[in-house]
């Protein structure tokens, strides 16, 4: 592991926009365009992640945050990641669609379409949870396993399914976890 650190402060910084102290990157799978992906302190990305940003999009990823083995994260927009994240394995975020209305034209043809992305501090991303374009999620936010997110999700709720609804939520006024409509209101 320290290897890793090493290699992380003296090979990969000289390509990233950015990389704080004590951040580790484990083998990644594919990195493209690190010159605009800024990732903070005490950060580690697991072996075989994919790390990729199409022109001139952008991510960003907060302090103390982690991500384990075969994460995907691809932006053509602004990507960002907040502080004390942890995305399970084989989890997905983006900020990109690809349009298909021209008939007879192959999907990977035709243009983006993207939408920010943003994830909330102190989330967790539960594995194969996939994390669509234009997904805002609130602050301490609970995904479940392979659940489908798109959408704005309120601070402190637990996603689950596909598509993915709301199923509980943290309430301030009587600080408990409660059960929830699927649209998040509280029952």
């Amino acid at each position: 592991m320290i290897w890793h650190r090493v290699k992380t402060r003296c090979w990969y910084a000289l390509f990233f926009d950015s990389i704080g102290r004590k951040t580790t990157l484990l083998n990644p799978l594919f990195i493209a365009n690190p010159d605009r992906i800024s990732i903070g302190s005490k950060v580690l990305i697991r072996d075989h992640a994919r790390l990729e940003v199409v022109g001139n999009g952008s991510i960003r990823i907060g302090h103390s945050s982690s991500f384990e083995q075969n994460v995907s994260i691809s932006s053509c927009g602004e990507l960002i990641i907040g502080d004390n994240v942890t995305v399970s394995f084989c989890s997905m975020i983006t900020d990109i669609d690809h349009d298909y209305q021209e008939i007879g034209v192959h999907i990977l043809r035709q243009p983006h379409l993207i939408q920010p992305t943003r994830i909330g501090d102190n989330c967790f991303i539960a594995a194969g949870a996939k994390i669509q374009a234009g997904t805002v999620l609130g602050k301490q936010c609970i995904v479940g396993s392979n659940a489908v997110v798109r959408g704005t999700y309120p601070d402190y709720c637990v996603l689950v399914g596909v598509p993915a609804k709301v199923i509980k939520r943290y309430n301030v006024e009587t600080l408990r976890w409660e059960k929830t409509q699927p649209d998040g209101s509280f029952l």
